[in-house]
């Protein structure tokens, strides 16, 4: 059991790295949320363990860390990790193609709260088409709005095996 919390706690490490390593422009649109497939993982394979006030901590840490305001992506994070918690029985006796399904429709869901979050702040400006004015997005529903999520549903099938050998290797030792 303590083996399992060292595991969580390296892995989020790694991903925290990963979702602020300073990637080129390019490969920046396809950096997906590593810390919240690591936290639907961990959710799926230590339901008991993982709980939705781990998902809100580690939430609120990834606000402070890449700078948004504190409880957006906690909120997020909360609300994924008590869907996965609900329905782990069903989702690991799903084949991969479907658990791939889920995955983008967490990514989706995420992505959607984050971009409600902002508008709401006004980060985010939508106008109205009949108004006359542009219709002015920052960063929302462009081509990286997409390709994270796509990229977050392709890396599950990699990231899956990996964490289940890390978990019981940590086991094993």
């Amino acid at each position: 059991m303590m083996n399992d919390y060292k595991n969580l706690i390296l892995t989020l490490i790694l991903a925290m790295c990963l979702r602020i390593a300073p990637f080129p422009l390019v490969i920046s649109h396809l950096n997906p949320d590593w810390v919240l497939l690591l936290l639907i993982y961990w959710s799926l394979a230590l339901p008991y363990q993982q709980g939705v006030v781990n998902a809100w901590l580690v939430g609120l840490l990834t606000d402070v860390l890449i700078g948004c305001p504190l409880g957006e992506h906690a909120l997020v994070y909360v609300l994924i990790v008590y869907v996965c918690i609900t329905l782990h029985k069903r989702l690991r006796q799903f084949p991969l193609l479907q658990q791939m399904v889920f995955i983008f429709s967490c990514l989706l869901i995420a992505q959607i709260i984050v971009f409600w979050v902002e508008s709401m702040r006004g980060v985010t400006k939508i106008s109205s088409m009949f108004g006359g004015d542009a219709l002015k997005m920052t960063r929302h529903f462009s081509m990286s709005f997409w390709l994270s999520i796509l990229t977050g549903t392709l890396v599950w099938p990699f990231i899956n095996p990996i964490l289940h050998f890390i978990r019981h290797v940590g086991k094993s030792s």
